[in-house]
């Protein structure tokens, strides 16, 4: 029987071909071998497929998976074999060969439940500088003055059985609920260090998904308000300060 791997890295395609192949290299490049693949397709019709089929890798497909991004994120975590699980979107990739090296050394130094880096920006081809990064705490992070940027998250794998995975019910915030629920049990050791680019697009920034991510996360937030209801008394009034700067931003002028 084949020993498990130490990660699962999960990344969920849909026509993903343009933007697939940093992805793999990213992982390709890494100094860490001990990882396995996971790829959850939505039903992709360029050359994401073929792509895959020529990559070389531990690896596995999971073909044809419909309803949403959170279900998919879901299957993937289901089909992991490794200690630790991270997902990796076909448009983002991994900073360097040595991220795998270090989140595990982080790992191992802390029994972490989860491990937290920074992320850089890709921009219309630019490089924007990493996020900063401030200390965690619930309260920070349940305000909306901290980031848990997804792409540099990992998360060992019987945690998700403890706290359970993205609710399938959320289009935007499914990340935001989820940390929520395990910060509030165990809270992230961070990592100074960049981990992840995250790919930013017009298809992903526009007006009209702000509006609807906005409203969907504070619906998240307000779930989880009685842990913090001080911490989300100070998002609120964030809340209404950004989203008054997206209903004006949404406002074509004359």
């Amino acid at each position: 029987m084949k020993n498990e791997p130490r990660f699962s890295i999960v990344t969920c395609t849909w026509n993903s071909a343009a933007t697939l192949g940093d992805t793999l290299a990213s992982l390709q490049g890494q100094t860490w071998r001990d990882f396995e693949h996971i790829f959850v397709d939505g039903g992709s019709r360029d050359g994401t497929l073929d792509m895959l089929a020529a990559y070389d890798a531990d690896k596995r497909i999971l073909h044809d998976v419909g309803g949403g991004i959170s279900r998919a994120m879901n299957r993937g975590i289901e089909a992991a074999r490794g200690d630790i699980v991270a997902h990796l979107h076909a448009d983002d990739y991994y900073a360097n060969p040595d991220v795998l090296a270090q989140v595990a050394q982080t790992f191992d130094a802390s029994a972490a439940a989860w491990v937290v880096g920074k992320i850089q920006v890709l921009r219309e081809g630019r490089l924007l500088p990493p996020y900063p990064q401030r200390p965690f705490s619930y309260a920070a992070y349940a305000a909306g003055e901290a980031a848990i940027p997804h792409p540099a998250v990992f998360v060992r794998r019987e945690w998700f059985g403890r706290v359970g995975g993205f609710d399938p019910r959320l289009r935007y915030a499914m990340d935001i609920d989820l940390w929520l629920r395990l910060a509030a049990a165990t809270p992230p050791v961070q990592l100074d260090a960049t981990l992840a680019v995250f790919r930013e697009h017009a298809g992903s920034i526009s007006t009209r998904n702000k509006l609807r991510a906005r409203e969907e996360e504070f619906r998240v937030r307000k779930r989880h308000a009685h842990r913090a209801p001080l911490a989300f008394a100070v998002y609120c009034m964030r809340y209404l300060k950004r989203m008054h700067g997206v209903r004006r931003a949404s406002v074509i002028p004359g």
